[in-house]
């Protein structure tokens, strides 16, 4: 019978080879266990310098072998850290968001109560105060610099009372109701305050230019005295503003007067204070009283 043409002479020999090799590798394995286990019976302390031997020098292999054993055992940790990652980062995002929201909150009730202390600290310095109340609306492109504020006739208040916050002055009651009133600013041309520098009583006139702004003029002929960052106070002249009231700051120099902005911005005050004019605090003289009691029968 003829040799199958399809069959290669070479297939035959390397499975033979591969078998032989294969009982030569278990022979030698039965070979060395029983040779080892000869051993350990008939010399246990060269048996144990031999196994300590064996396992030094198969220790890198075997530190790798469970370095990956390890590796392969956290695949699934791995795995599903990364499943869960989208949805923790999602809810770290809503967290901060959150956070943030509440820390805006914080710092707005934060600078609040420092409005609101600062208000008590003036009312409780001052015996001229009729009502307190909130700036509800202002007007900002209207002809006249008017605000509205939640006090009226029923909390006292009257046309002609000057309005002031902790920052400075606002400006005068012009329109009363019975729980609001209209305040001319300090801004309107129609509001006139006298003034003086802070830093040595030189007087001015301080008269609103209806563009949010100041015209500060000297009271002497001449050259402006002022110059940018000195600070202007009321007078108490015309006994309607309290003296010392914090009125404005110069910015500017034009010509032969000062531009100034109001210290207390109707846009940045929300909490005033409503007081009687300066001249219903001044006591009479006393000449007046001696000489009422001279005519008296």
């Amino acid at each position: 019978m003829a040799r199958s043409t399809s069959r290669r002479p070479g297939i035959n020999r390397r499975a033979q080879y591969s078998l032989f090799a294969s009982y030569v590798i278990a022979i030698a394995g039965a070979i060395t266990g029983l040779v080892a286990l000869v051993l350990a019976k008939a010399d246990p302390a060269g048996f144990a310098v031999l196994r300590a031997g064996a396992a030094e020098i198969t220790r890198p292999v075997s530190a790798t072998l469970s370095s990956m054993v390890g590796g392969i055992g956290s695949i699934d940790e791995h795995v599903l850290a990364y499943i869960n990652a989208g949805s923790q980062n999602a809810a770290l995002r809503r967290q901060v968001e959150a956070n943030r929201v509440k820390m805006i909150e914080a710092q707005a009730i934060e600078q609040e109560n420092i409005r609101l202390k600062k208000l008590l600290k003036l009312t409780q310095s001052t015996d001229s105060e009729v009502a307190t109340a909130r700036l509800i609306s202002s007007s900002s492109a209207s002809l006249r610099r008017i605000a509205r504020i939640n006090a009226g006739s029923r909390q006292g208040v009257q046309a002609g009372m000057p309005v002031r916050a902790p920052e400075g002055l606002i400006g005068r009651v012009l329109v009363v109701g019975p729980n609001s009133a209209d305040v001319l600013l300090l801004t309107d041309s129609q509001n006139i305050v006298p003034v003086r520098r802070a830093s040595d009583n030189v007087a001015a006139i301080s008269t609103g230019l209806d563009d949010g702004t100041l015209e500060i003029r000297p009271l002497s002929a001449g050259t402006s005295p002022f110059k940018p960052g000195d600070i202007m106070v009321t007078t108490g002249t015309g006994g309607l503003y309290s003296p010392n009231i914090p009125v404005a700051v110069v910015v500017a120099l034009k010509g032969g007067f000062a531009i100034g902005v109001p210290l207390a911005s109707p846009a940045r005050v929300e909490a005033v204070m409503v007081e009687r004019p300066y001249d219903a605090n001044i006591p009479p003289p006393p000449a007046a009283d001696n000489a009422a009691g001279a005519t008296a029968p």
